[in-house]
């Protein structure tokens, strides 16, 4: 692994700056920071990310491509959006499972640096209805295995239903996770954190620390662990 870090306090300049300038014409006078100071460190993250996230979890990829991999586009998706901002002011990047590296809701982990705001996490978010409904069933069925991964990783994230689920035991012992619509863990970083020699390393261990959430999701959709 690099000795030197692979993200400087430049990165954050460069965000906080685009916060306050989010049009394209302010972007692409400081395209070659953005390139520079955020997407290169990001893609060699993710390139020397590989090989601890293979030993841990051997069916995610951490993909270093600048177009199609890992790392999420700058540009947001207004679409369907009020907030007509044209750039995201954070950098961020997925690692998928090999069996469903198109879809974005199935479980995998997910990499954000935001200044104040930077983590690494895994789980499933807003799973479409037939995932969500196995995740639940694995719950149910098996709550002496959920409790195991409630106690190795701690606080579990993600919105619950004020009534249970139809078809689920009311009284079940983990009701409030059986209610939920995603389920996510993270560990959050200080920003001088992320711009120290050892922070490959704490992300390497962080997703250690949300592995068994991982697992027992990812093989509760019926997928390779």
């Amino acid at each position: 692994m690099p000795a030197e870090p692979h993200f400087t306090s430049r990165l954050f300049k460069f965000l906080r700056e685009l916060k306050r300038n989010n049009e394209r014409t302010w972007f692409q006078a400081n395209k070659a920071r953005y390139i520079a100071d955020v997407q290169q460190p990001m893609l060699r993250f993710i390139a020397d990310f590989a090989t601890p996230l293979r030993k841990m979890a051997p069916s995610f990829e951490a993909d270093p491509r600048p177009s199609g991999g890992s790392m999420f586009r700058i540009h947001r998706d207004t679409r369907f959006s009020k907030d007509m901002s044209p750039y995201k002011t954070h950098a961020s990047a997925h690692f998928r499972h090999k069996q469903a590296s198109t879809d974005v809701h199935a479980p995998g982990c997910y990499f954000h640096l935001e200044p104040g705001g930077c983590f690494i996490g895994g789980g499933l978010w807003l799973p479409e209805a037939p995932l969500l409904k196995q995740v639940r069933d694995a719950i149910a069925d098996d709550p002496k295995a959920w409790g195991n991964v409630r106690r190795a990783v701690g606080e579990i994230e993600g919105d619950g239903l004020v009534r249970p689920p139809q078809g689920y035991d009311p009284a079940h012992p983990f009701i409030d996770d059986l209610k939920r619509k995603s389920y996510f863990a993270s560990v959050s970083f200080a920003d001088d954190e992320v711009t120290g020699p050892r922070f490959l390393d704490q992300c390497a261990e962080a997703c250690r620390t949300v592995r068994p959430l991982m697992k027992f999701l990812t093989e509760a959709v019926d997928l390779d662990w």
